[in-house]
């Protein structure tokens, strides 16, 4: 199948790509670099640099003729969607449609879209969260994915382009960006090896489902063989707090570094772990990597990048 993967040159992305060639797949990658790095992406895919909202980019989409589009590109950051919220929806939701306008007329088959599940549910009412919990997103940046899916609904019922939506929980592993507010396993990680401070915000008993992202890239797998629509969680069900984190990396770098707490950042969600039964019984997916395989790996990756 000819697939283009937005968000390629990406942490998650490039990881999907790689996986998509050595499927013998014919893979093009859209992405502007604001993040991705050229390095991320293989030989074997071909990267157009671009923004997903440019005339350029729905060119591509026309020219293309892509069977999949597999949609990880997005304005990710949680803390930079509350603090700009038009520019989160202008990226998140307008740089959707302008794939997806040009993406129906041009044969577009399929959507496997990188949606979120440690944003999309809010607070948990409990856990783990299943795909029937409320939606209650507390961030923008939560919100534009929910949008999204409900407009892959729309596009299914309207054009007959089938979706899956993969909420993911925190997903972490080698060539996850340390530099950014995202991505909390890659900076510990970073300033350790480093020498720095690594700081634990607030008290750090807030949780996370920590998935890595070769299990990812397996549930990305599982979607394009799926054979149906639907939202599915891409999680562990595992719920793991901060302190626990910082010190099961420590523990790989070196023990004597001591915890640092910084003030915390408000409006940060303070609980969220995903059940992935649906994914299990829909997709035959099943998280694989434990997560102290998952940071030893990643800890070898950072110390030999």
């Amino acid at each position: 199948m000819k697939i283009l993967v937005t968000g390629g040159a990406g942490f998650i992305g490039s990881h999907v790509v790689d996986a998509l060639l050595a499927d013998g797949h014919k893979v093009d990658v859209l992405d502007d670099l604001s993040t991705g790095k050229r390095d991320n992406v293989a030989e074997g895919a071909t990267l157009y640099v671009n923004d997903i909202r440019s005339d350029e980019a729905a060119g591509l989409m026309e020219r293309g003729q892509y069977d999949i589009l597999v949609h990880h590109a997005a304005q990710m950051d949680v803390r930079r969607s509350v603090a700009d919220p038009s520019f989160d929806a202008d990226v998140n939701l307008r740089g959707f449609l302008n794939l997806m306008e040009a993406g129906r007329k041009n044969g577009l088959s399929k959507v496997v879209f990188a949606s979120t599940g440690g944003a999309i549910y809010g607070e948990p009412e409990y856990t783990p969260q299943d795909e029937e919990h409320a939606l209650k997103p507390i961030s923008p940046y939560g919100i534009t994915k929910l949008a999204t899916e409900r407009y892959l609904f729309y596009y299914h019922e309207q054009f007959g382009i089938p979706y899956v939506a993969l909420r993911y929980a925190n997903v972490y592993g080698p060539r996850q960006n340390p530099h950014g507010e995202a991505g909390v396993v890659a900076i510990f990680t970073q300033r350790m090896l480093a020498g720095e401070k690594a700081f634990i915000n607030g008290d750090g008993l807030q949780t996370r489902d920590f998935v890595f992202v070769r299990d990812v890239v397996e549930a990305n797998r599982a979607a394009l063989a799926f054979d149906g629509i639907g939202s599915f969680n891409v999680g562990t069900g595992q719920e793991t707090n901060v302190v626990e984190l910082f010190e099961a990396i420590r523990d790989e770098i070196d023990p004597s570094i001591p915890k640092r707490h910084a003030e915390g950042k408000p409006g940060e969600q303070r609980r969220s772990v995903l059940s992935y039964e649906r994914s299990s019984e829909a997709l035959g997916w099943e998280p694989q990597v434990e997560l102290k395989e998952g940071l030893r790996e990643t800890v070898d990756w950072f110390r030999n990048a």
